[in-house]
C-alpha cells in the first residue's frame, strides 16, 4: 500500500494514555489505554471485560472531566486491544447508496 493510500495519518504514543470508553446510556464505562489516535479512528487496550458490552455506538472520553469526548464505534477486536472508528456528527458515516434524509422525507 503506498503512502498516499493510507489516509491520515496516525499518532502513535509510547507508553499511552489514559483513557476511558462510555455507553451512549452512560450505564457502562471501562478504563483503557490510548495506543494510537488519527482524526478517524483509535487503537485501545481495555482494562477488564468488554463481553456484554453495547459497543455498536459509545463515547471515547479523553479528558477525565468529559469535556473532550468523540462518539465510536466498534471497528476490530484483537483480545484486550481494539479499533475504533469516530462517527461524525448527528448524521454517521453512510455508504455510497444511501439517501440523503432530505430526500427521504420529500423535500
Amino acid at each position: 500500500m503506498s503512502e498516499e493510500s493510507k489516509g491520515p495519518e496516525r499518532v502513535t504514543f509510547t507508553r499511552g494514555f489514559s483513557v476511558c470508553i462510555m455507553g451512549i446510556d452512560g450505564t457502562w464505562r471501562r478504563d483503557c489505554t490510548l495506543n494510537a489516535i488519527s482524526d478517524n479512528d483509535a487503537i485501545l487496550t481495555v482494562e477488564g471485560s468488554i463481553q456484554g458490552l453495547n459497543l455498536k455506538e459509545f463515547f471515547l472520553l479523553l479528558s477525565s472531566t468529559g469535556l473532550a469526548y468523540r462518539r465510536c464505534e466498534l471497528a476490530r477486536v484483537n483480545g484486550a486491544e481494539i479499533d475504533v472508528q469516530f462517527l461524525q456528527g448527528k448524521n454517521k458515516k453512510k455508504g455510497p447508496g444511501a439517501a440523503a434524509p432530505e430526500a427521504v422525507m420529500g423535500r
